[in-house]
Protein backbone atom coordinates (compact mmCIF):
# COMPACT_ATOMS: atom_id res chain seq x y z
CA UNK A 1 0.00 0.00 0.00
CA UNK A 2 1.36 3.40 -0.96
CA UNK A 3 1.49 6.34 1.41
CA UNK A 4 -1.13 8.25 -0.59
CA UNK A 5 -3.63 5.39 -0.56
CA UNK A 6 -2.96 4.67 3.11
CA UNK A 7 -3.88 8.22 4.12
CA UNK A 8 -6.85 8.67 1.77
CA UNK A 9 -10.09 9.39 3.60
CA UNK A 10 -12.87 6.79 3.34
CA UNK A 11 -15.78 7.55 1.05
CA UNK A 12 -19.46 6.85 1.65
CA UNK A 13 -21.51 5.29 -1.14
CA UNK A 14 -25.26 4.89 -1.48
CA UNK A 15 -27.38 2.97 -3.96
CA UNK A 16 -31.14 3.29 -4.51
CA UNK A 17 -33.68 2.51 -7.21
CA UNK A 18 -35.80 5.70 -7.27
CA UNK A 19 -38.74 4.36 -9.32
CA UNK A 20 -38.71 7.41 -11.63
CA UNK A 21 -39.50 9.77 -8.75
CA UNK A 22 -42.88 8.27 -7.90
CA UNK A 23 -44.19 6.21 -4.99
CA UNK A 24 -45.26 2.61 -5.55
CA UNK A 25 -47.87 2.20 -8.32
CA UNK A 26 -47.06 5.78 -9.41
CA UNK A 27 -49.55 7.21 -6.94
CA UNK A 28 -47.59 10.35 -6.04
CA UNK A 29 -44.63 12.31 -7.38
CA UNK A 30 -42.10 12.57 -4.54
CA UNK A 31 -38.82 13.54 -6.19
CA UNK A 32 -38.34 16.70 -4.04
CA UNK A 33 -38.81 14.61 -0.86
CA UNK A 34 -36.43 12.02 -2.22
CA UNK A 35 -33.79 14.67 -2.89
CA UNK A 36 -34.03 15.91 0.70
CA UNK A 37 -33.66 12.37 2.05
CA UNK A 38 -30.67 11.56 -0.15
CA UNK A 39 -28.99 14.83 0.89
CA UNK A 40 -29.30 13.91 4.57
CA UNK A 41 -27.27 10.74 4.03
CA UNK A 42 -24.32 12.83 2.86
CA UNK A 43 -22.89 10.15 0.59
CA UNK A 44 -19.86 11.00 -1.53
CA UNK A 45 -21.03 8.83 -4.42
CA UNK A 46 -24.67 7.93 -5.15
CA UNK A 47 -25.72 5.14 -7.54
CA UNK A 48 -29.24 5.65 -8.92
CA UNK A 49 -31.43 3.34 -10.97
CA UNK A 50 -34.69 4.14 -12.83
CA UNK A 51 -33.83 7.82 -13.24
CA UNK A 52 -35.84 9.89 -15.70
CA UNK A 53 -33.97 12.11 -18.12
CA UNK A 54 -37.02 13.51 -19.88
CA UNK A 55 -40.76 12.88 -19.93
CA UNK A 56 -42.79 15.39 -21.92
CA UNK A 57 -46.15 14.05 -20.71
CA UNK A 58 -45.34 14.25 -17.00
CA UNK A 59 -43.68 17.65 -17.46
CA UNK A 60 -47.03 19.07 -18.62
CA UNK A 61 -49.27 17.36 -16.06
CA UNK A 62 -47.36 16.73 -12.80
CA UNK A 63 -47.16 19.53 -10.22
CA UNK A 64 -43.62 20.32 -9.13
CA UNK A 65 -42.00 18.62 -12.12
CA UNK A 66 -38.44 19.99 -12.41
CA UNK A 67 -37.28 21.73 -15.56
CA UNK A 68 -33.96 19.89 -15.47
CA UNK A 69 -33.44 16.12 -15.87
CA UNK A 70 -34.01 14.25 -12.62
CA UNK A 71 -30.34 13.40 -12.10
CA UNK A 72 -29.46 17.10 -12.34
CA UNK A 73 -32.30 18.02 -9.98
CA UNK A 74 -31.10 15.44 -7.45
CA UNK A 75 -27.44 16.43 -7.75
CA UNK A 76 -28.20 20.16 -7.40
CA UNK A 77 -25.37 21.89 -5.48
CA UNK A 78 -24.41 18.84 -3.38
CA UNK A 79 -22.90 16.61 -6.08
CA UNK A 80 -21.11 18.80 -8.62
CA UNK A 81 -20.34 15.83 -10.86
CA UNK A 82 -22.87 13.45 -12.40
CA UNK A 83 -23.20 11.03 -15.27
CA UNK A 84 -26.32 9.58 -16.87
CA UNK A 85 -26.69 6.37 -18.85
CA UNK A 86 -29.80 6.40 -21.03
CA UNK A 87 -31.17 2.86 -21.24
CA UNK A 88 -34.86 3.15 -22.20
CA UNK A 89 -35.80 5.58 -24.96
CA UNK A 90 -39.42 6.26 -25.93
CA UNK A 91 -40.68 8.94 -28.35
CA UNK A 92 -41.11 11.53 -25.58
CA UNK A 93 -39.20 10.12 -22.59
CA UNK A 94 -36.07 8.31 -21.48
CA UNK A 95 -34.70 6.79 -18.30
CA UNK A 96 -31.70 4.84 -17.07
CA UNK A 97 -28.94 4.82 -14.46
CA UNK A 98 -27.04 7.75 -12.96
CA UNK A 99 -24.03 8.35 -10.73
CA UNK A 100 -23.68 11.51 -8.63
CA UNK A 101 -20.23 12.27 -7.23
CA UNK A 102 -18.52 14.83 -5.00
CA UNK A 103 -15.29 13.91 -6.80
CA UNK A 104 -14.36 14.64 -10.41
CA UNK A 105 -15.70 12.16 -12.96
CA UNK A 106 -12.83 12.07 -15.43
CA UNK A 107 -14.68 9.89 -17.93
CA UNK A 108 -17.73 7.67 -18.20
CA UNK A 109 -19.39 5.26 -20.60
CA UNK A 110 -22.79 3.59 -20.63
CA UNK A 111 -22.74 -0.02 -21.82
CA UNK A 112 -25.93 -1.38 -23.35
CA UNK A 113 -26.50 -4.90 -22.03
CA UNK A 114 -30.06 -5.24 -23.31
CA UNK A 115 -31.09 -8.63 -24.64
CA UNK A 116 -33.96 -9.51 -27.01
CA UNK A 117 -37.27 -8.56 -25.41
CA UNK A 118 -38.91 -5.46 -23.95
CA UNK A 119 -36.37 -4.79 -21.17
CA UNK A 120 -33.56 -2.32 -21.82
CA UNK A 121 -30.64 -2.46 -19.39
CA UNK A 122 -27.28 -0.77 -19.00
CA UNK A 123 -24.04 -0.65 -17.01
CA UNK A 124 -22.84 2.91 -16.32
CA UNK A 125 -19.06 2.91 -15.79
CA UNK A 126 -17.49 6.06 -14.30
CA UNK A 127 -13.88 6.80 -13.39
CA UNK A 128 -13.43 9.06 -10.34
CA UNK A 129 -10.40 11.08 -9.29
CA UNK A 130 -10.44 10.95 -5.49
CA UNK A 131 -8.09 13.28 -3.53
CA UNK A 132 -5.34 11.39 -1.71
CA UNK A 133 -5.84 8.30 -3.86
CA UNK A 134 -2.91 7.37 -6.10
CA UNK A 135 -5.07 5.38 -8.54
CA UNK A 136 -8.40 6.47 -10.03
CA UNK A 137 -11.49 4.79 -8.54
CA UNK A 138 -13.82 2.92 -10.90
CA UNK A 139 -17.54 2.72 -10.15
CA UNK A 140 -20.23 0.86 -12.09
CA UNK A 141 -23.96 1.47 -11.62
CA UNK A 142 -25.95 -1.65 -12.44
CA UNK A 143 -29.57 -2.48 -13.24
CA UNK A 144 -30.03 -6.05 -14.44
CA UNK A 145 -33.00 -7.77 -16.05
CA UNK A 146 -35.93 -9.53 -14.42
CA UNK A 147 -35.39 -12.81 -16.30
CA UNK A 148 -32.70 -15.04 -14.81
CA UNK A 149 -31.46 -16.10 -18.25
CA UNK A 150 -30.86 -12.42 -19.05
CA UNK A 151 -29.10 -11.79 -15.74
CA UNK A 152 -26.70 -14.67 -16.35
CA UNK A 153 -25.67 -13.15 -19.68
CA UNK A 154 -25.53 -9.61 -18.25
CA UNK A 155 -23.25 -10.75 -15.42
CA UNK A 156 -20.96 -12.27 -18.05
CA UNK A 157 -20.95 -8.93 -19.90
CA UNK A 158 -20.15 -7.12 -16.64
CA UNK A 159 -17.20 -9.44 -16.04
CA UNK A 160 -15.92 -8.89 -19.58
CA UNK A 161 -16.20 -5.13 -19.16
CA UNK A 162 -14.28 -5.15 -15.86
CA UNK A 163 -11.50 -7.29 -17.33
CA UNK A 164 -11.08 -4.98 -20.32
CA UNK A 165 -11.65 -1.54 -18.73
CA UNK A 166 -10.62 -1.67 -15.05
CA UNK A 167 -6.92 -2.01 -14.10
CA UNK A 168 -6.19 -4.89 -11.76
CA UNK A 169 -4.87 -2.54 -9.05
CA UNK A 170 -7.69 0.04 -9.24
CA UNK A 171 -10.31 0.31 -6.48
CA UNK A 172 -13.63 -0.86 -7.93
CA UNK A 173 -17.17 -0.36 -6.58
CA UNK A 174 -20.12 -1.98 -8.34
CA UNK A 175 -23.59 -1.20 -6.99
CA UNK A 176 -27.22 -1.14 -7.98
CA UNK A 177 -30.34 -3.22 -8.55
CA UNK A 178 -29.26 -6.72 -9.57
CA UNK A 179 -32.77 -8.28 -9.40
CA UNK A 180 -30.90 -11.35 -8.17
CA UNK A 181 -33.55 -12.75 -5.86
CA UNK A 182 -32.10 -16.25 -6.16
CA UNK A 183 -28.66 -15.00 -5.01
CA UNK A 184 -26.74 -16.45 -7.95
CA UNK A 185 -24.50 -13.44 -8.74
CA UNK A 186 -22.21 -13.38 -5.72
CA UNK A 187 -20.28 -16.55 -6.41
CA UNK A 188 -19.79 -15.73 -10.10
CA UNK A 189 -18.59 -12.17 -9.47
CA UNK A 190 -16.15 -13.25 -6.77
CA UNK A 191 -14.76 -16.16 -8.79
CA UNK A 192 -14.48 -14.34 -12.13
CA UNK A 193 -13.41 -10.79 -11.22
CA UNK A 194 -12.69 -10.81 -7.47
CA UNK A 195 -15.70 -8.74 -6.35
CA UNK A 196 -16.88 -9.16 -2.76
CA UNK A 197 -20.42 -8.23 -1.71
CA UNK A 198 -20.16 -5.94 1.32
CA UNK A 199 -23.13 -7.26 3.31
CA UNK A 200 -22.10 -10.88 2.73
CA UNK A 201 -18.58 -10.00 3.82
CA UNK A 202 -19.78 -8.17 6.97
CA UNK A 203 -22.82 -10.22 8.03
CA UNK A 204 -22.77 -13.48 6.07
CA UNK A 205 -25.67 -12.74 3.71
CA UNK A 206 -26.86 -10.01 1.33
CA UNK A 207 -29.26 -7.33 2.54
CA UNK A 208 -33.02 -7.71 2.05
CA UNK A 209 -34.22 -4.61 0.22
CA UNK A 210 -37.47 -5.35 -1.64
CA UNK A 211 -40.27 -4.47 -1.13
CA UNK A 212 -39.06 -1.65 1.10
CA UNK A 213 -42.07 -1.76 3.46
CA UNK A 214 -41.45 -5.43 4.34
CA UNK A 215 -38.17 -6.48 2.68
CA UNK A 216 -38.09 -10.12 1.63
CA UNK A 217 -35.76 -10.20 -1.37
CA UNK A 218 -32.06 -9.34 -1.72
CA UNK A 219 -32.21 -7.39 -4.98
CA UNK A 220 -29.77 -4.53 -4.33
CA UNK A 221 -26.04 -4.99 -3.82
CA UNK A 222 -22.72 -3.23 -3.26
CA UNK A 223 -19.57 -5.03 -4.40
CA UNK A 224 -15.95 -3.93 -3.97
CA UNK A 225 -12.47 -4.91 -5.13
CA UNK A 226 -9.17 -3.48 -3.82
CA UNK A 227 -11.12 -1.83 -1.00
CA UNK A 228 -12.59 -2.65 2.39
CA UNK A 229 -15.92 -1.71 3.92
CA UNK A 230 -17.00 -0.59 7.39
CA UNK A 231 -20.48 -1.47 8.71
CA UNK A 232 -22.74 -1.38 5.63
CA UNK A 233 -26.36 -0.54 6.48
CA UNK A 234 -29.86 -0.81 5.03
CA UNK A 235 -31.60 2.52 5.52
CA UNK A 236 -34.70 2.40 7.78
CA UNK A 237 -38.25 2.06 6.51
CA UNK A 238 -39.10 5.60 7.62
CA UNK A 239 -38.96 7.61 5.42
CA UNK A 240 -37.59 5.33 2.72
CA UNK A 241 -40.53 2.95 2.30
CA UNK A 242 -42.55 6.00 1.24
CA UNK A 243 -39.85 7.19 -1.17
CA UNK A 244 -38.90 4.01 -3.01
CA UNK A 245 -40.02 0.40 -3.38
CA UNK A 246 -36.37 -0.56 -2.80
CA UNK A 247 -34.61 0.04 0.53
CA UNK A 248 -31.40 2.01 -0.08
CA UNK A 249 -27.98 0.65 0.91
CA UNK A 250 -25.11 2.70 2.34
CA UNK A 251 -21.51 1.70 3.02
CA UNK A 252 -18.27 3.39 4.07
CA UNK A 253 -15.54 2.36 1.65
CA UNK A 254 -11.85 2.39 2.65
CA UNK A 255 -9.53 2.54 -0.35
Amino acid sequence: MTETSATAAPLTVMTVNIHKGFTSFNRKFILPELRDAVRKIGADVVFLQEVLGTHEGHAKKVNGWPESPHYEFLADSIWPQYAYGKNVVAPKSDHGNAVMSKFPIVRYQNHDVSLPGPEKRGLLHCVLRVPGQAVDVHVICVHLGLAESHRVQQIDLLCEMVRSEVPDNAPLIVAGDFNDWRRRCNAVLEREIGLREVFVNAYGEPAKTFPSRFPLFCLDRIYVRNASVHLPVVLPRKPWSHLSDHAPLVAEIHL
